[in-house]
């Protein structure tokens, strides 16, 4: 069957612009909370020619290239590449033979991955983000997602908290570390 899907040059430059739009973002948000060097690197394996080219191919510019290629293909090269070589994907963490099922994320790049979900967010929705969308979204998502179940009601309080107060009373590392230690208590990293 024949891919309806193609590389362009147009798409080539839209989907180069998103990755830089959404680093940019991510860099931004990760600096509020306390973690810039991981904003500045996030990410760089987007640029991979295995997960640069794939986006290429399936972007359409207003959610991520890979759910095409999954439709099409029932996989991504690109998503196994990216979640291998990112620490702020929780399935970076999979360990089979731990005697946890599903991972714990380290704080610093627990951060990131909530400052990932942000960006990803604002990016794609433009202006028509708000600050509700990321609890909509992950309301609509985890039931699932394969996430520690102390991590999922971690991000539930995050994304009422952002939805209530907005994104920049809430990224506050601070505050967020409180949090995370309340939720990981008792659990074994």
């Amino acid at each position: 069957m024949k891919s309806k899907y193609k590389i362009t040059f147009t798409n080539f430059f839209k989907h180069l612009h998103t990755i830089n739009k959404h680093r940019f973002k991510v860099f931004i948000l990760c600096t509020k909370v306390g973690i810039p060097i991981h904003g500045l690197i996030h990410d760089l394996s987007k640029y991979s020619p295995i997960e640069f080219l794939e986006g290429v191919k399936y972007f359409q510019g207003n959610y991520s290239p890979i759910v095409n290629c999954k439709k099409e293909n029932g996989y991504s090269l690109a998503w196994i590449h990216h979640k291998n070589h990112n620490k702020h994907h929780y399935e970076y963490w999979y360990d089979y033979e731990s005697k946890i099922e599903t991972p714990i994320i380290p704080f610093k790049y627990f951060l990131e991955m909530l400052c990932d979900t942000l960006a990803a967010g604002q990016t794609y929705q433009g202006k028509k983000w708000t600050k509700e969308y990321q609890l909509t979204y992950w309301n609509e998502t985890k039931d699932k997602t394969k996430m520690n179940k102390n991590m999922k009601k971690l991000l539930d309080n995050i994304y009422k908290d952002i939805s209530i107060n907005g994104v920049n009373k809430v990224l506050n590392r601070k505050k967020l570390k409180i949090l995370y230690n309340k939720y990981m208590n008792n659990i074994c990293l």
